[in-house]
């Protein structure tokens, strides 16, 4: 049952931290689902900022992302899983964070104010017409966000921003606005808790969904990761396997052929040699579902062809 002081929200009153450690947990654990909760009502927005990444990077440009504190290190988080997770080259997905970079000891909270700072580093990467900029504030306020935003913009690269408020000038000045509608903390005003969930979920959503349009998944399974550990290449040898429909013997020796590349390595499971399958890639733009249809319309069942 919940304790007497805690409202018909579900938040708690000023004095959360004298309530048995149970409540707060609870208390806490309500604020969190709430915060994911919130973001379902702006899918319509991260589905528009999804077809401003995918139309970006089609055309060569970059995806960066700026932010600091908590929101800086979630786009961080977000850009360094995306080479390893859907095979997005890292030279293609700037960091601007406050501060440049977080110790390992602490974050400069301080850097958040410095202005001139977001300026400088959307220069330094040249941000320009083909780019977007993904940036992050909780409050939608953060002085280094809204300066690299705003030059970023003037430099011609598209805006992409997300906020827990449903008005902010973060959210006025772009192109593809995410507004969150984010309730009270319960620690007040710490939002690396219901904000960074609520931020750090719309974050995946949106890189997923641009993945995905970007053919990067495929029966939903990451068919352009990079198998660069153990772990990683069993995963990739189960994809191929699945994908092409093989024994797993046969989908480890295609990888093996394909240089661990799981896109071509399905296709030659399948019995294409190395060099058609990338030609079936490439006339499908990287599909994989497209390029697999092609190659069994036009060829009959085989072993691979090395």
């Amino acid at each position: 049952m919940r304790d007497s002081r805690m409202d018909g929200t579900g938040d708690c009153s000023d004095a959360i931290e004298i309530l048995p450690d149970a409540l707060i947990l609870e208390a806490i654990a309500d604020g969190q689902a709430a915060a994911v909760a919130t973001v379902r009502q702006a899918i319509p927005a991260i589905a528009r900022a999804a077809a401003v990444l995918v139309s970006a990077w089609r055309e060569g440009g970059r995806i960066a992302y700026a932010g600091a504190g908590s929101s800086g290190l979630i786009g961080m988080l977000d850009a360094v899983e995306l080479p390893c997770t859907f095979g997005m080259s890292i030279d293609r997905l700037p960091i601007l964070i406050a501060g440049v970079a977080p110790s390992r000891d602490a974050l400069d909270n301080s850097a958040e104010d410095d202005a001139e700072a977001g300026i400088a580093l959307v220069r330094r990467f040249g941000l320009a017409a083909r780019d977007v900029l993904i940036a992050l504030s909780a409050s939608g306020t953060t002085p280094f966000t809204l300066a690299a935003a705003a030059t970023a913009r003037d430099c011609g690269a598209k805006i992409v921003s997300i906020c827990c408020r449903t008005s902010a000038p973060l959210l006025d000045l772009a192109d593809a606005p995410i507004g969150l509608a984010i309730g009270p903390e319960v620690v007040a005003e710490s939002t690396r808790m219901n904000a960074g969930t609520a931020q750090k979920c719309a974050v995946n959503m949106l890189s997923t969904l641009t993945a995905m349009r970007l053919n990067h998944v495929y029966d939903g399974m990451m068919v352009n990761m990079r198998a660069e550990n153990l772990k990683l290449r069993e995963r990739a040898a189960a994809i191929v396997a699945r994908a092409a429909g093989v024994a797993d013997g046969t989908a480890r020796s295609a990888l093996k052929i394909t240089g661990e590349a799981v896109k071509p390595a399905i296709l030659v499971a399948a019995g294409a040699s190395p060099e058609l399958a990338q030609q079936f890639l490439l006339r499908a733009d990287g599909d994989i579902r497209a390029a697999l249809a092609g190659f069994r319309s036009s060829h009959p069942p085989g072993g691979i062809r090395v």
